[in-house]
């Protein structure tokens, strides 16, 4: 296998580190007023957006792209597993599995649910606007839907999610959701549905896209709901053309 394949690889694998890293600090109570701390919180997922943005032009991030999936293809190493499209979901799942098992977590269980749908719809909206507005093929060839990976995407968001809820209880917990999320990037990948910046680039939208709801979510409460009481909203699951989709529903 090509060096630069184990380099590619190697890249994603140590985002996720530094990201999961920069969370672990994060959560020892005597940082939690270090400034620092969170812009680098801040810094991870959007140099991994850069990163997805600069592979856009004809230069050495784009030929890492071609030269991961040239390899892949020269040594036969394709996936044909399905259990991705499950795997996205499965830290979200963990999630409402510690709640509803009584493990005390940051929201009760509504504000969770409107929480990880806003994630999901702020997210998503990024990720389908990018994909259509860029237009980038598959390295399959199947569509120009390839930039950036939504099922990446949709992983780090419920990885971040279960982070943020039970980062108080163990760190662990944090650590499961995430290594989750990175097999999913990389199954990707290895499926021939993406190319390297694909996933990175989703990956960072995921995480991003879900600190800034937790970060903007106590002011939503305050403008929008009664003191002490959840929004009023539905979070309704969907699936439409061999994709899960969340439709998140506010009422005035």
């Amino acid at each position: 296998m090509k060096i630069k394949l184990i380099y590619s690889v190697t890249v994603l694998l140590m985002i996720y580190q530094s990201c999961l890293y920069g969370q672990v600090t994060d959560s020892i109570p005597e940082k939690k007023e270090n400034k620092t701390t969170d812009v680098v919180l801040i810094a991870i997922p959007s140099a991994m957006i850069t990163y997805g943005l600069i592979s856009l032009g004809d230069n050495g991030i784009r030929q890492i792209d071609y030269d991961v999936r040239n390899s892949l293809e020269k040594n036969n190493r394709f996936w044909t597993m399905k259990s991705d499209s499950y795997l996205q979901f499965a830290p979200a799942a963990i999630a409402y599995s510690l709640k509803l098992g009584k493990v005390k977590s940051a929201h009760n269980l509504l504000d969770m649910t409107i929480i990880y749908g806003l994630s999901n719809a702020l997210a998503g909206g990024v990720v389908n606007l990018a994909k259509v507005g860029i237009g980038r093929e598959r390295p399959d060839g199947s569509n120009n839907l390839s930039f950036p990976s939504g099922h990446t995407q949709t992983a780090f968001v419920a990885a971040e999610f279960l982070y943020q809820e039970y980062k108080d209880k163990s760190i662990w917990i944090g650590v499961g959701g995430y290594s989750i999320a990175t097999f999913v990037g990389i199954s990707r990948i290895y499926k021939d549905r993406h190319w390297v910046s694909d996933v990175i680039t989703g990956a960072g939208v995921g995480i991003l896209s879900t600190k800034a709801i937790y970060f903007i979510y106590p002011y939503l409460q305050k403008q929008f709901g009664k003191k002490g009481q959840p929004l009023n909203a539905v979070i309704l699951p969907g699936y439409s053309d061999g994709n899960v989709n969340l439709a998140f529903s506010y009422s005035f």
